[in-house]
């Protein structure tokens, strides 16, 4: 009798713990809203019946141990799967909030910036020293660090300067001790390569973050399963998060038209030279020309708005990778794998990729997107292999592979991703997929230039840069209006 009554017990304790985690899988699964509807009925009349039976078999009808023992078992796996299940959707959930979150502002970082060897430790020290700003570029960063300053009753001596090589050539002289700096510009400073060990030998001594207003809003289509659109893809090379504006070393538009499941993605090289288009809050110079990876350290909306102009088009929406921590996401997903031409195998002390296919970790993926002194295309091939690395991501993630680490991906996708999507829309094109299962043709085209050496308006002096061939503009405008039509790109071969 006492057996059975511990056995009665331990079959409603079970019961109830299976109840429980089959209703955390079902509401996930809700909240989640990715599967059809027809789907989700069937999932959840399955689960209900299944729990039903068991609930049932287990409490009113079996009669002997073994098979309570063998039910509760079961029962037990059950709501195991269950819960583990309802985990990764809660996970999912979660990186949809995330990446969708668009509400909060830009981060921008100033630093106070000495040299390894300088006895100075802290703000303090720098009191009555000669300190370096820009005269004319990173304005607003610059006042909001020096009102910090001011604030804290210090005394300094400003020196101004038209270029970040002039304020470098201060610095290292030692007509200034102290440079103001931000944070975006530190790989504007890497670049020159008599100072590409800037990090190494210099150490910040303090920060000032002020945020601007993210105005970088969706133009959204009424059904983005039935309407083409467009989509910015900017990767950043903040080392900061995702939230902070950073040079955007990555620009690809994909176009994308889901009535004839048709892909095209158009690249711009980071070094384009451009008619730069922003708002007057973005705190950069309307109509100057620059470098398309310069737009970014204003923001994600300068960029889009440059390329917007460029090309002609407009942009519905704006996928912005901190491309740095692209690492987690290939890493999460167990690496991904890149096909290199004959010709172009690369040996760096970063990576080395050989003639043919080639599976690469997360660091060695980022590299061989961001390599380019490699080869004779220089940015042109950069450009090549980004694409590549990308369709590597695009192959896994859409491969069963990814449950292996599943978590750890909603994870690097989270910090990895911001989009001006809303999460109805991100679902109802996983739905679509799921519903439809198309098959979708890919595209690709990259317009091209010439280099050069000219004045580039946010660092204040002449860099490398790319002038355009207006004939590839103009033929990636036909090519993505094509595509919006409800055409292929690869029918558009020359101007009309």
């Amino acid at each position: 009798m006492k057996k059975d009554l511990i056995y009665k017990i331990v079959s409603i304790i079970v019961s109830i713990i299976l109840i429980i985690c089959s209703i955390f899988l079902i509401n996930e699964l809700i909240q989640l809203n990715i599967l059809p509807s027809k789907y989700t009925f069937i999932v959840v009349g399955i689960l209900f019946f299944i729990d039903a039976i068991i609930v049932f078999l287990l409490n009113f009808y079996s009669k002997k141990i073994v098979s309570k023992v063998i039910l509760n078992i079961i029962s037990l796996v059950i709501s195991f799967g269950s819960g583990f299940g309802g985990y990764y959707l809660l996970k999912t959930n979660s990186m949809f909030s995330n990446i969708t979150d668009t509400t909060g502002k830009s981060k921008n970082t100033v630093s106070v910036i000495v040299k390894q060897s300088s006895d100075m430790e802290d703000l303090r020290d720098i009191e009555n020293k000669k300190v370096g700003t820009l005269r004319l570029i990173g304005l607003v960063g610059t006042e909001a660090c020096l009102k910090d300053i001011n604030d804290k009753d210090i005394t300094i001596e400003q020196m101004n300067y038209d270029s970040i090589t002039n304020l470098m050539d201060a610095f290292y002289s030692g007509e200034t001790e102290v440079i103001i700096l931000n944070e975006s510009y530190r790989s504007n400073v890497e670049d020159i390569e008599e100072y590409k060990n800037f990090n190494e030998n210099t150490r910040v001594i303090y920060q000032t973050t002020f945020k601007t207003e993210n105005t970088n809003q969706a133009s959204a289509v009424s059904d983005i399963t039935q309407h083409p659109f467009n989509i910015l893809i900017t990767g950043s090379d903040s080392r900061e998060g995702i939230k902070e504006n950073a040079r955007s070393d990555v620009n690809m538009i994909v176009t994308v038209n889901p009535t004839t499941n048709t892909v095209l993605l158009t690249s711009i090289p980071r070094d384009y030279y451009v008619t730069t288009v922003c708002d007057a809050a973005d705190g950069c110079a309307n109509g100057s020309l620059d470098k398309i990876t310069h737009t970014g350290m204003t923001g994600v909306n300068t960029t889009k708005k440059t390329i917007e102009n460029l090309l002609g088009i407009e942009i519905n929406y704006t996928v912005k990778v901190g491309f740095e921590t692209v690492t987690k996401i290939v890493d999460a997903l167990g690496g991904v794998d890149v096909y290199v031409e004959p010709g172009y195998a690369v040996t760096t002390n970063s990576f080395s990729v050989t003639e043919g296919v080639n599976h690469l970790d997360g660091e060695q993926a980022l590299a061989y997107a961001r390599e380019r002194f490699s080869y004779l295309e220089g940015d042109r091939q950069r450009t090549k292999n980004q694409q590549q690395v990308v369709m590597g991501i695009i192959n896994k993630m859409t491969s069963g592979s990814i449950l292996a680490n599943y978590s750890d991906l909603m994870d690097a996708l989270g910090d990895t991703f911001q989009t001006n999507m809303t999460t109805s829309e991100i679902q109802s094109l996983i739905q679509y997929q799921m519903d439809q299962m198309p098959t979708w043709k890919i595209e690709q085209y990259m317009v091209d230039g010439t280099g050069d050496s000219l004045m580039c308006a946010a660092i204040g002096q002449t860099a490398y840069v790319m002038v355009p061939d207006q004939m590839t503009v103009e033929l990636a405008k036909q090519k993505i209006s094509a595509v919006m039509d409800g055409g292929s790109s690869d029918s558009v071969t020359s101007i009309e």
